[in-house]
């Protein structure tokens, strides 16, 4: 008998893991609080609940009857959804409250890795007022990065030369964390790295740890990586599972940093069962970490999740179980682009309510794959919210054949929208691996 699993989240992440779900024979439920169509197609039934109102979805969990669940936003992990689920019996495969301060609280994680000596860690410091600031970016030479401490849906971080001009802007930054409250209450300081970004995610059972293929993610709105930051505009990843500019032994080295991140929880008395989302920054001396995540990444779970050749139900099943069937992980060697189609204004401030026209029929015979994100289904067709519309994502034996899928795509979706079309382009990835070359070189 099929497995009965719950998927929580009205995102593309989310899509993207109802798919993988249903393709591995689950019967799907999900909750969610916006009307994505993709994953109403894929559901036995939905409900539309507001993603942290803890009680009330796992009162709709149980309703539904289901055996598993999985989470796909950060935000109610927070809150404490799978607590309560598990509470009620649930199997949950994904992190509870305690595990996911991996991602929720940004000097938790920064304190586990200095406590456990952790390779891939930073200097850093955590600040609760402005009091010690200005001698520690003195030691810093004001070369830093900036961080609330808490949750900011990827959007909070800034960096100094970038964002940040002089020592007198990172202060005022500061201060506004302080007085807004931007992600709780605190900040982070740690030193400035410089290299190229790239995401590695794994499945942890609490003991054991699965890698899935390396992913660059675009933060920025603009081509050539330009422009305010942002939830993520697209991502891609090599038929190899590396990256053009990461080898494998730096791969490997950073999989052994999630897994002694993983054995750390583990000796602390709070095992880590879920998706883990290492964001690393490969500089001169190999990867460091620039933080965790409590779940997939998104765009990147659109990159991974399409070239799960094992039963992904097995899998989660596992992870809640403690322990994951390791021959079910494992991944076709194809290459993956996906670029997300946003709402003009994207980033700044976004044009919502607009019409938003997608055939499917024909993204389908171009043999790309395309996820709904957080548009609104209305009766008379799709809308625009002011988050992103949709992901398309093309797959191939290259990185260059999947790029060309994914914009031929992209010629079937039409509205007030934007997106980024030098995602996966070879002159961007050139640019990557010559700017790597010569961090290497230093």
């Amino acid at each position: 008998m099929a497995c009965k699993v719950m998927t929580l989240g009205g995102g593309a992440r989310e899509h993207a893991i109802a798919e993988a779900l249903v393709r591995s024979g689950a019967k799907h439920y999900s909750i969610m609080s916006n009307n994505n169509p993709g994953i109403a197609r894929l559901s036995k039934c939905v409900k539309h609940i507001k993603e942290n109102n803890v009680t009330e979805v796992a009162d709709a969990a149980c309703q539904f009857g289901v055996e598993l669940a999985v989470i796909g936003p950060e935000a109610p992990l927070g809150y404490g959804v799978v607590d309560e689920l598990e509470n009620r019996g649930i199997l949950c495969a994904s992190p509870n409250r305690a595990a996911s301060m991996l991602e929720i609280s940004k000097s938790f994680a920064r304190d586990l890795m200095a406590k456990h000596e952790i390779p891939g860690r930073v200097a850093y410091r955590t600040f609760d007022s402005l009091d010690g600031l200005d001698d520690f970016l003195k030691k810093m030479n004001g070369e830093v990065a900036v961080k609330p401490v808490g949750l900011t849906g990827g959007k909070g971080v800034k960096i100094s030369g970038e964002h940040l001009k002089d020592d007198d802007e990172i202060r005022s930054y500061c201060k506004e964390i302080l007085e807004k409250s931007i992600g709780g209450s605190g900040f982070v300081i740690e030193e400035k790295l410089v290299g190229e970004e790239f995401t590695l995610q794994a499945f942890s059972d609490g003991e054991n740890v699965y890698p899935l293929p390396a992913v660059q993610d675009h933060k920025r709105a603009y081509e050539g990586d330009t422009g305010p930051n942002t939830g993520g505009m697209g991502s891609y990843s090599q038929a190899d599972h590396l990256l053009p500019f990461l080898t494998n032994e730096e791969y490997l080295r950073s999989v052994d940093i999630v897994k002694s991140t993983v054995e750390a929880m583990r000796k602390e008395g709070c095992p880590y069962k879920g998706v883990i989302y290492g964001q690393f920054m490969l500089t001169r001396s190999g990867p460091k970490v620039v933080e965790f995540n409590a779940r997939f990444g998104d765009p990147e779970a659109m990159n991974v999740l399409p070239l799960l050749d094992g039963n992904y139900v097995e899998i989660c099943t596992g992870i809640a179980r403690g322990k994951v069937p390791a021959n079910e992980v494992k991944f076709k060697d194809l290459a993956t682009v996906c670029k997300y189609v946003v709402p003009k204004g994207y980033g700044v401030k976004s044009i919502a309510n607009e019409p938003l026209h997608v055939d499917e029929e024909a993204i389908s015979k171009t043999g790309a794959k395309i996820y709904y994100a957080a548009v609104d289904k209305r009766d008379d067709g799709l809308y625009t919210t002011t988050s992103r519309s949709l992901g398309v994502v093309g797959m191939a034996n290259t990185i260059e054949e999947a790029e060309r899928r994914a914009e031929m795509a992209l010629e079937y979706v039409k509205g007030t929208i934007f997106m980024r079309h030098d995602i996966g382009k070879r002159a961007s990835i050139e640019r990557k691996v010559a700017h790597m070359e010569r961090v290497r070189r230093g």
